[in-house]
Formats: structure tokens, C-alpha cells, sequence
């Protein structure tokens, strides 16, 4: 029954995509065809009430996210949020992109009355169901928004939130840069370039074949942040490189991955709306589009030095074999503990967080 629904879905997606790239002449750029496959109503991979997190495909999910894999994850976090509540005396956690909810409950049942109200901004309805069910032990101090806010005070968390706005492509033909999109081709998708204006944000060392990304919503993300943030400070934690590695000539096939029933694959136009297309973060990319609106940079680091610092080894004290097999995962660097990144920004305050304290890496960015 729900396989039979699931085509279905993918059936009304497939037609919504076709009627998309004929109103576009033909032809859509591939962020259009991301934003579709991820968040078009009802229909998207997010939109359409699928169980995507979980630590085992057996649940039915598609992928582990730090807070699912271990709990103490958002208690280390936690440690980092309430300082950062204290220093900008304010009593607000706002969570962009906040999946099943697990990260909300640990920093919740950490903070305690610290928090008089807790916002989730979330574009998918279905999991906002999910995250009610989770959170309700927590009552009326979560409230979720269907959008920004007009006025922000307070600490904004985001957890796998940036890889998951849609990116445009560039491809390197050894002559000029094309962007990449999509065209109907029989009964399914296929690559299409054209001439473009755009261009990575680095010159040099780009071998003839390569495909890349650029970043304009995640960077336009930021922006809306420093507008509408007048106090506080924020944590994104997400997978990603600093700009000179995110260029890097040896990456000439790009960061572009699709994530189903714990399986990776780097075909994103294969089963549209049936799984989860990402892309890592140039965090160079964030930190420079945050200055340039006004916030500051508070620091930079590996989610396994940001987790040490705000005492997750402590936590491990007395932990049983399969939560310290769990948290280890987090800090691997085979795992994820290297190739996450933790990015702090700023507005109205100065404090040096804990969570950066041994390990900054901002002068890499």
C-alpha cells in the first residue's frame, strides 16, 4: 500500500517537474529542480511523510543524523547554547530544518526553564507532525513558524539545515563555464547545459569535465539571518570544507549526493522525490555573506573538537558500551567527526564560546 502510494506521489511529482521545465522554455536550471524534488507540496522528498531519519534502513529511513545517533549530542550542544543564552541574556532557541525533533527534545529536557519559548522554522508540514508528537512533553514553549520571524533574539541552532538548500551547477567544459539544468527526455530527465554568467568563487586549477556548485540560497539564508537577528548568536553543524578544498582541482565531480535506505548515490534525476538530494557547505562562502551583512564570525571547527570542547568526553563518564560506540561515531574522523563542521555567528555580543576554545579554524576560511 504505501509502495503503491509512494508512485503515486512520484507519478504527480514526475508531472509537476514536465509542466515546470515546458513553462521554463525546456529547460530548468537545476536549483528549480531540487527545490521541486525536496519541498514541492505534498509531493517532495520532505514534503510527503516519509520516515527519513533513523539509525537503521530496517526503520524504514533513509539516513542517521547526529542527534538520532546519539543523545549526547544535543547535550554537548546544549552546554554551548546555554552559554550562549547567558551572554547575550536572552531566552529564545530558534532550530531551522529540525527533522524527527531529537535535537529540540535534548537541548529542551538540558535547558530547562532557560528557555521561555522555543521556535522551530520547518518547510515540511509532515514532519512538523513528527516533531509535535516528540515535543509534547515540552508544552507551549515550542511554537513552530511558517516563516522568518520579523525580529530575532536569541541562539539559532541549525543541524544538516544548509546542505539541504538547493545549488546550481556549473560545468567546466575547458573553455567556459555552462550552467547545468535539466530537460525532459523520454520518460525521464537528463543533463543539459547553456551558456552562463556564473562562476565559482575561485579562478584557477579547474580541470576540463569539472562539475561544481554554487551557493546562492544558503548564502541568501545567512543574509535573511543578519536582518532579521538583533541579538544572539547562532550554530550551524553540517558537512562541508572551507572554499580552498571545496575547489580543490581533485574534486571535479563535485559534493552532489542523494541519500536513500542508508545508501549514498550521486544520480539525483534517478527516483526524484523517493530520496534525499544533498550538497556539502563552502563554509568560506557562509562566513563571507555573514560578514558582509553584519554578523560576526565567532569561530570555526571540526564537530569533533567543537563536541570535546563543550565536554562531551565528561558526558561519556559512566556511559554504557553502545552509547560511548555511538558518541565515538560523532567524533571519528572516519565518521563524522571531520568531515562535520561547526560554524558560530554573531550580533550585539562578545563572549568567546566554549565550543571553539582548542581547535578554531576561522583563519582557514
Amino acid at each position: 500500500m504505501h509502495h503503491a502510494g509512494a508512485e503515486s506521489l512520484s507519478a504527480r511529482l514526475h508531472s509537476r517537474l514536465l509542466a515546470a521545465i515546458h513553462q521554463a522554455g525546456g529547460w530548468l536550471p537545476f536549483d528549480r529542480f531540487m527545490a521541486m524534488a525536496l519541498y514541492e507540496p505534498g509531493l517532495g522528498y520532505y514534503a510527503r511523510g516519509g520516515r527519513l531519519f533513523g539509525a537503521m534502513p530496517e526503520s524504514g529511513s533513509d539516513f542517521v543524523t547526529a542527534p538520532e545517533m546519539s543523545p549526547l549530542f544535543g547535550q554537548a550542544l546544549a552546554r554551548q547554547v546555554a552559554q550562549a543564552m547567558q551572554a547575550t541574556q536572552t531566552d529564545e532557541v530558534f532550530e531551522f530544518g529540525a527533522g524527527s525533533g531529537a535535537l529540540a527534545a535534548q537541548l529542551l529536557a538540558v535547558l530547562g526553564s532557560c528557555v521561555r519559548r522555543y521556535s522551530i522554522v520547518d518547510l515540511s508540514g509532515s514532519l512538523r507532525s513528527r516533531q509535535a508528537e516528540r515535543l509534547a512533553p515540552f508544552g507551549a514553549r515550542v511554537q513552530w513558524l511558517d516563516e522568518w520571524p520579523d525580529t530575532m533574539q536569541g541562539v539559532v541552532v541549525g543541524n544538516e539545515v544548509l546542505d539541504a538548500m538547493p545549488v546550481q551547477l556549473l560545468h567546466w567544459d575547458g573553455a567556459a563555464w555552462r550552467e547545468r539544468g535539466v530537460v525532459a527526455q523520454g520518460e525521464g530527465w537528463a543533463w543539459a547545459d547553456r551558456a552562463t554568467a556564473l562562476r565559482p568563487p575561485v579562478e584557477a586549477g579547474f580541470v576540463p569535465g569539472t562539475v561544481t556548485e554554487i551557493h546562492p540560497q544558503a548564502e541568501a539564508f545567512v543574509r535573511t539571518l543578519a536582518e532579521r537577528l538583533t541579538l544572539g548568536a547562532a550554530f550551524f553543524i553540517d558537512y562541508g570544507f572551507p572554499e580552498s578544498e571545496y575547489y580543490h582541482p581533485q574534486r571535479s565531480g563535485g559534493t552532489l549526493m542523494c541519500h536513500r535506505a542508508h545508501r549514498a548515490d550521486a544520480d539525483p534525476l534517478a527516483d526524484v522525490g523517493e530520496k534525499d538530494i544533498t550538497a556539502h557547505v563552502n563554509f568560506s562562502a557562509i562566513a563571507l555573506a555573514a560578514q558582509d551583512a553584519g554578523l560576526d564570525v565567532l569561530g570555526y571547527t571540526s564537530q569533533a573538537r567543537f563536541l570535546m570542547n563543550c565536554g562531551l568526553l565528561d558526558l561519556l563518564a559512566g556511559a554504557d558500551v553502545r552509547a560511548v560506540a555511538a558518541a565515538h561515531k560523532l567524533m571519528a574522523e572516519h565518521e563524522m567527526g571531520e568531515l562535520f563542521k561547526v560554524i558560530g555567528l554573531a550580533r550585539g555580543v562578545s563572549f568567546e564560546p566554549m565550543g571553539f576554545a582548542a581547535g578554531d579554524r576561522s583563519h582557514r576560511l
